[in-house]
C-alpha cells in the first residue's frame, strides 16, 4: 500500500486519510469528492492507495472475522476496518492464546483483542474484535490470520441445568434468605434452576444424607460455620456420601475456604462464605466452570492464584487489612 500526499489531480480512486472539506476520512475520492476538495480550495491530500496484491481494511476484517466466527460466535459487519465478534447465547469464552497471539504476529497492522479466558458471556455481548489499523494490508498475510483463526475462539454453553442448594445450620434456625438470592442470581445468568430449599443440621451424617438424596445436575453447599479444614464437616460429609474431594482451599481472595469434588458424575462445591455476597469471589470461577462443562481439577484451582486477589466486598467481616 502506498501512503502519502499527492496532487489533486493525481487522488482520483484513492482513499482519504484524513477528514478535510466535509468529506469523512476513508472515503473513496471519486469525481464529486474532487470536486468539493477543488471548491474548499485544496490542490493536495494523503491518501492511501491500495496495490494489487493488497486488500482493503473492510475485507480484510470480514475475512478474519469470518473464520473467528462460528462455535456461537457470530461476525457483524465491517466498518472502517472493524469487525466484532458477538457471543450468541450464555456461556464461558475458550480462547486458544496461542492462536491469537499468532494472529496478532504477523503484521502489526493485523489485530484481535480478545475478553479474558473464560469470560462469562450473555447473548449479544462483545467477546472480540478484529480491527485493520491501516487502509489495507498484503491478501497473504491476511490469509495466514484467516488460517491461524480457525478454532482460535469458541463459546461453551452451559451443560448442566439444575442446582441443589443444601444449607446448614447450627441451632436448627432457617438460615437468611440473603445467601440462597446470590446463588440464585449467579445461576440464573447461565440458565441453570434452583430446586427447592434445603436446610440440614451442620452434622457430617445429615448432610451426607441430603447430598446423596439431591437429583440435581449439580450440588452447591453453603455452611453455617465455614469449612476450615480437609476433614470439616463439609469434606466428611462429601467423602461419607461416597463422593470424592478434588480440592479444599483456593488461592483466590475472597473465596479461600471452596471445597470442589464430585459425587459420581455430579459436581459438588463447598461454597465459601463470601459466596452470600453477590460480589465476585473464586466460587464463581469455579461453578461458572463445571456448569459449561469444564472440568476443574485441583491443578486449574492452583493457576487461578494469578489474578485471584479480588475486590473485597463491603460486607466482608474482616478486611484483609484488619
Amino acid at each position: 500500500m502506498r501512503f502519502g500526499p499527492v496532487p489533486l489531480d493525481q487522488a482520483l480512486g484513492a482513499v482519504l486519510a484524513h477528514s478535510m472539506a466535509g468529506l469523512r476520512k476513508g472515503q473513496l475520492l471519486d469525481d464529486p469528492a474532487l470536486a468539493q476538495l477543488r471548491a474548499a480550495g485544496v490542490d493536495q491530500v494523503i491518501v492511501a492507495r491500495l496495490d494489487p496484491q493488497d486488500l482493503g481494511e473492510d475485507a480484510a476484517a470480514t475475512a478474519i472475522g469470518t473464520a473467528l466466527a462460528g462455535a456461537g460466535l457470530v461476525a457483524g459487519r465491517a466498518a472502517t476496518g472493524r469487525v466484532n465478534l458477538m457471543a450468541q447465547g450464555a456461556g464461558l469464552l475458550l480462547a486458544d492464546a496461542e492462536k491469537i497471539a499468532r494472529i496478532n504476529r504477523i503484521n502489526p497492522l493485523i489485530t484481535l483483542a480478545t475478553l479474558g479466558q473464560h469470560a462469562r458471556l450473555t447473548q449479544g455481548a462483545m467477546v472480540a474484535t478484529v480491527k485493520i489499523i491501516a487502509y489495507g494490508v498484503p491478501a497473504a498475510d491476511v490469509a495466514q490470520a484467516v488460517a491461524a483463526a480457525q478454532g482460535a475462539l469458541r463459546l461453551a454453553p452451559p451443560v448442566l441445568c439444575s442446582a441443589c442448594l443444601i444449607e446448614t445450620t447450627v441451632d436448627g434456625s432457617i438460615p437468611p434468605p440473603k445467601g440462597r438470592d446470590a446463588i440464585r442470581q449467579r445461576l440464573a445468568r447461565l440458565g441453570v434452576s434452583l430446586a427447592p430449599r434445603v436446610i440440614c443440621p451442620h452434622q457430617t451424617a445429615a448432610l451426607a444424607q441430603s447430598l446423596a438424596q439431591a437429583p440435581e445436575d449439580l450440588l452447591l453447599v453453603l455452611t453455617a460455620s465455614a469449612t476450615s479444614d480437609p476433614m470439616d464437616v463439609m469434606p466428611a460429609a462429601l467423602h461419607q456420601a461416597g463422593g470424592h474431594v478434588e480440592r479444599f482451599g483456593m488461592p483466590v481472595d475472597p473465596g479461600n475456604l471452596l471445597v470442589v469434588g464430585d459425587l459420581g458424575a455430579r459436581p459438588v462445591i463447598g461454597l465459601p462464605g463470601c459466596a452470600r455476597s453477590p460480589a465476585l469471589n473464586g466460587a464463581d470461577w469455579v461453578m461458572e466452570r463445571l456448569i459449561c462443562g469444564i472440568p476443574v481439577t485441583a491443578d486449574d484451582v492452583a493457576q487461578m492464584g494469578l489474578g485471584g486477589l479480588l475486590k473485597e466486598p463491603p460486607s466482608r467481616p474482616r478486611s484483609r487489612t484488619a
